[in-house]
């Protein structure tokens, strides 16, 4: 498979992945939303809770093809180029926590700063990953990947009592307290999404993307590629099924076999994607992805940012009500002409395709932002 055509499906996908992202955290209201568009209460999985896990899988795939180029192997240079990437990435997500702490209160309280968060669950599970992808072999690296899964699992059923999986008595919850103190989480949640430990099976999910890299690198047959992805994808979706009849799929406690399941639709969705995109030469039909594909980490950083400010920093005095601009464009536009379910819907895709034309312009200006 070409260089290029290997990028572009990545890229698409990245997209894809990105542009939902945006979709699913930026409704209308958060009091109207389809099922698909919310994640799961606490058991079981939606569409929207497969974005995350694919981001992870991505960044597992990049991995791949950026390391080659250091022959897959460790040295000093590659690991300081690690963890400088880990390190600026966690501070970024720190950043942007501290930003939103501002916007939402008007002051900055270090007692109450949240440490955790998206990007500081991808600098973990990157600088990890990454680390293990390059110190193991390819064997050695799966077995010891389904050895994090199961080790996990026994931790957490061992851990919890009775109830070993619900949110009142996971150990998740209480390691993230013991490690950086209830003040420090995502506050009104009994377990914070995007805790420390289950941000551990997450390193899974990288590994798999990396070996998944390896395989579209080393796999020049594309249609031998895609029959191998699905016969990896199905099985793995079906174990998963499975698996959670006693240790359920969960995103909040990135259980083991959330993890399998999420793979496994990682490699199925790639594959259709290598179909359309290598295969038949339909890489055109994806090309308003490649926007969100190509500056991924600025998409996040500034759609959240300025999803902040539309709700918390820019409010007005509307009929003796004090309102924020998200809430009156949603209220008095989108939800009176198309309802509230639909009128959310289509504000997430008016506020995805606004900043579809922000990183279009940056593209075009060939504005890349990486670290």
């Amino acid at each position: 498979m070409k260089k290029t055509e290997r990028l572009i499906t990545l890229d698409a996908f990245r997209g894809i992945t990105v542009s939902l992202m945006i979709m699913v955290n930026q409704p209308g209201s958060w009091s109207y939303k389809y099922d698909q568009m919310r994640h799961a209460q606490w058991n079981g999985c939606t569409l929207t809770d497969m974005v995350f896990p694919f981001f992870l899988f991505i960044v597992g795939i990049a991995c791949w093809f950026a390391f080659q180029k250091y022959g897959q192997t460790l040295s000093t240079d590659l690991i300081s180029k690690i963890i400088r990437r880990t390190v600026l990435i966690f501070l970024l997500g720190l950043t942007l926590n501290f930003c939103k702490q501002w916007i939402s209160s008007g002051e900055l309280n270090l007692s109450m700063l949240r440490i955790t968060g998206v990007l500081q669950r991808i600098a973990f599970c990157y600088g990890i990953g990454a680390i293990l992808c390059l110190a193991l072999k390819p064997r050695v690296l799966l077995i010891s990947s389904l050895g994090i899964l199961i080790v996990y699992w026994i931790v957490l059923w061992m851990a919890g009592g009775s109830q070993p999986y619900t949110a009142e008595h996971t150990i998740v919850g209480k390691i993230d307290v013991f490690l950086l103190g209830e003040n420090h989480l995502r506050q009104g949640y009994p377990v914070d999404s995007s805790g420390i430990f289950a941000s551990i099976p997450g390193v899974v999910n990288v590994i798999w993307g990396y070996l998944m890299g390896m395989m579209i690198y080393k796999v020049n047959d594309r249609k031998k590629l895609i029959l191998k992805m699905f016969l990896i994808g199905v099985p793995a979706i079906l174990v998963a099924q499975v698996w959670n009849l006693v240790f359920p799929i969960n995103k909040t406690l990135w259980t083991s076999s959330y993890v399998l399941y999420t793979s496994g639709w990682a490699f199925v969705v790639l594959a259709i994607l290598i179909w359309i995109i290598d295969v038949h030469k339909k890489s055109k039909y994806f090309s308003p992805f490649m926007v969100f594909g190509i500056n991924p980490l600025f998409a996040y950083i500034l759609t959240e940012l300025w999803a902040s400010i539309m709700s918390g920093m820019i409010k007005f005095h509307f009929e003796g009500s004090l309102v924020s601009l998200k809430s009156w464009i949603f209220g008095e536009i989108f939800a009176p002409l198309f309802g509230n379910l639909n009128g959310s819907l289509l504000y997430s895709i008016f506020v995805m395709l606004f900043y579809w034309w922000i990183l279009s312009l940056m593209l075009k200006y060939k504005i890349f932002i990486k670290v």
